[in-house]
């Protein structure tokens, strides 16, 4: 009896093991002439990705062959973003869990070798609503009445008040700030609401100008967690650096800053606060390209980074 059960028991867990599949997606993000893009593949819009295998030595060194064999870049900076694992999340099958560990990679578009097989696009064309240098987003005031309606199709009065209050917090209605760290939750919202392609509703989904361009699978959720946690974590770690090159200007740098958070920031508080950090220093160059007179050529102190690991280009409250 003792040798049945264990006998059932590995059965078991092998059909178990046999029905985990593990994908490996890294969102390689790059800032280029002030626009943030990420690389995609394929004609279809996705992350570049692939299966962890066992001849992988780890997660890591998985990911970094796939992306080479995909877009052949190297891959630089990483870090490990979130697990999805949902079963009733896009792509996922009845009798197959997927399993999606993802990394956010930082670069220089100009340090990618060229392929036809890779592409770089504007993350804000897969969430126009994002992107506030400019002002409001026209997107904002054709989403806002809709999830309003949806909110108020909610099924019981608790639940249209807690709809409301999610869209008003995530969405700065009714007089609330803008917060730009929550690109997820926003993403996530319209996703519930079927305001997003990738919902698979028979609602009337808005045009990509408004709603974006959708990904492959849930490949636009896992966008959407790579740019939260990027704008969350330049105002505490000089991760910024990794997008720019060996020598800039401070415009150039503020203006990375601002395409990153999808906001103008103020200058001389932005110059205030990269000169108390200790951030940068000269190179005693300056630069032609400003269009005006010459800027002055900085690069980034590396000493920084080991002496004080929480330091960062931290964003100023007040807007331009």
């Amino acid at each position: 009896m003792r040798n049945t059960g264990t006998k059932s028991r590995k059965t078991t867990v092998a059909r178990t093991a046999h029905d985990i599949n593990v994908d490996l997606i890294a969102i390689v993000a790059a800032v280029t002439n002030g626009e943030p893009r990420v690389l995609t593949i394929g004609q279809r819009d996705a992350l570049p990705s692939g299966p962890f295998e066992f001849s992988h030595r780890s997660l890591q060194s998985g990911l970094r062959d796939w992306v080479e064999q995909q877009t052949g870049h190297p891959l630089g900076y990483i870090e490990q973003l979130y697990t999805f694992a949902d079963r009733d999340r896009i792509g996922a099958r009845r009798k197959q869990r997927n399993i999606s560990i993802s990394y956010l990679a930082l670069t220089r578009q100009d340090a990618v070798t060229a392929s036809r097989k890779s592409h770089w696009k504007s993350w804000y064309a897969y969430f126009p609503w994002e992107d506030h240098r400019s002002g409001t987003p026209d997107a904002l005031g054709i989403l806002q009445p809709r999830l309003i309606a949806w909110a108020q199709a909610a099924s019981d009065a608790s639940l249209r008040r807690e709809r409301r209050q999610r869209a008003a917090i995530a969405f700065a209605f009714d007089g609330r700030p803008w917060n730009e760290e929550l690109t997820l939750q926003r993403y996530e919202l319209l996703y519930e609401s079927g305001l997003v392609e990738e919902a698979g509703t028979r609602e009337t989904v808005p045009t990509a100008n408004t709603s974006g361009k959708a990904m492959v699978g849930d490949h636009r959720r896992i966008l959407a967690t790579g740019i939260a946690r990027l704008r969350s974590k330049i105002k505490y770690r000089p991760v910024v650096f990794e997008l720019m090159r060996p020598t800039f200007t401070l415009l150039q740098l503020q203006r990375t800053v601002e395409a990153l958070a999808g906001r103008l920031i103020n200058k001389p508080n932005f110059r205030r606060l990269v000169e108390q950090q200790e951030l940068v220093e000269e190179t005693g160059q300056t630069s032609l390209d400003t269009g005006g007179r010459p800027a002055k050529l900085y690069r980034f102190r590396h000493a920084v980074l080991d002496e004080r690991s929480v330091a960062g280009t931290k964003l100023p409250v007040t807007r331009a």
